[in-house]
């Protein structure tokens, strides 16, 4: 074996793509607040789950008009619910370019059986062709390719006058990449992403025009209990205004609102995104001066800031085991469907003193 090992250790070893790192200086003391043991549906619980949708909003800058929801099943559970609820009266074009894009095009697909789909796909580390997207149809995409480190850099290629609507799968997106509200229609995301909250409970966030396909539309397949926000053709509102459909864990939905009181106190969405980038900057720095690693994603304007994902020359498994052996980077192999490599998560809960610490590690790993 070979290679000086490095002087210093990340603080906080934690770089999983999800669940991802708590912010610097959590501990469970945080959530002494929470409402426990009491019903969700009590005046004090309602207002819990209130409180965590009227930040969202305000964090995010969700326009007034649309509606937010607290859903089961973490970010795949309020996919789903839009699939299932929505899709049906229009053709569906479905983007793919990884794994969870690849997920939805097997429920638009295989389980919901849609006979009128397009799949638009890219291998790993590109984008399909987003002008291939038809703006007559329904648009299924995620923002972000959590599992291939790769973005759309932005949504001008969604049309404004679209007839169709656009799910949009934003779950390692959200709060540290830039959301243009009005051309999305269903947004998605969890709070174990970029915020490091506790895994289980998603986020659904419609705009006028999906709460108008609700109220005009019934699917003709069975609509499980947990995906019906509609009764008699009328949206449930108290879903949006807190009163979920089934039982939340309180003590999760505090810590995501001590995350989102974090948030703010740092500066907001802006310094949650700045540090996302100075994450990857880091990263991009040292890829610019180490020949045997690279970006996954070809296009610099479509890396993401939050899953970097790399490919290297020499054996990846084996450096990610030997990282985590040394107790200094955990959960850093890439995802099981991806290409072999490394996938370190830059959200905004990650230091950058952290990040940069990791990489001459990652050197000595390699020299192994």
């Amino acid at each position: 074996m070979t290679g000086t090992v490095p002087a210093v250790r990340p603080a906080r070893p934690f770089f999983s793509s999800g669940p991802c790192a708590k912010r610097s200086g959590w501990t469970p003391e945080a959530l002494k607040g929470a409402c426990l043991s009491r019903s969700h549906r009590s005046k004090h619980g309602k207002a819990k789950l209130k409180e965590a949708i009227d930040r969202t909003r305000k964090m995010l800058g969700v326009p007034p008009d649309y509606r937010i929801a607290i859903v089961a099943g973490s970010d795949t559970g309020a996919v789903e619910m839009a699939l299932w609820s929505l899709l049906g009266p229009r053709p569906v074009d479905v983007l793919a370019w990884e794994s969870f894009g690849e997920d939805w095009v097997t429920d638009v697909v295989k389980q919901l059986k849609l006979k009128d789909t397009r799949t638009i796909k890219a291998d790993y580390g590109a984008l399909p062709d987003l002008a291939k997207t038809d703006p007559s149809h329904d648009i299924v995409f995620v923002w972000n390719g959590t599992t291939s480190g790769v973005r759309v850099p932005n949504g001008d290629w969604i049309a404004d006058n679209r007839e169709g609507l656009t799910i949009c799968d934003a779950t390692s997106a959200a709060f540290a990449m830039d959301l243009p509200w009005p051309k999305l229609d269903v947004v998605t995301f969890s709070w174990q992403k970029v915020l490091g909250g506790e895994g289980a409970h998603g986020m659904l966030i419609l705009s006028p025009r999906a709460a108008a396909r609700l109220e005009s539309y019934e699917p003709a397949w069975p609509m499980p209990k947990l995906f019906r926000l509609t009764k008699d053709k009328k949206l449930v509102e108290g879903v949006f205004e807190g009163e979920t459909i089934n039982t939340p864990s309180m003590l999760c939905v505090e810590d995501y609102i001590v995350a989102l009181e974090w948030a703010k106190r740092i500066g907001g969405l802006r310094a949650l995104q700045k540090r996302a980038d100075a994450n990857a900057a880091a990263i991009d720095r040292w890829i610019a001066k180490t020949p045997w690693a690279h970006h996954l994603a070809k296009v610099p304007e479509q890396r993401s800031n939050t899953s970097v994902c790399l490919t290297l020359d020499g054996d990846a498994k084996k450096i990610a085991k030997l990282l985590e052996t040394e107790g200094v980077a955990y959960d850093i192999a890439s995802y099981r469907d991806a290409p072999p490599g490394l996938r370190i998560w830059c959200g905004a809960t990650v230091e950058t003193s952290d990040v940069e610490a990791l990489l001459p590690w990652l050197d000595w790993a390699h020299a192994q």
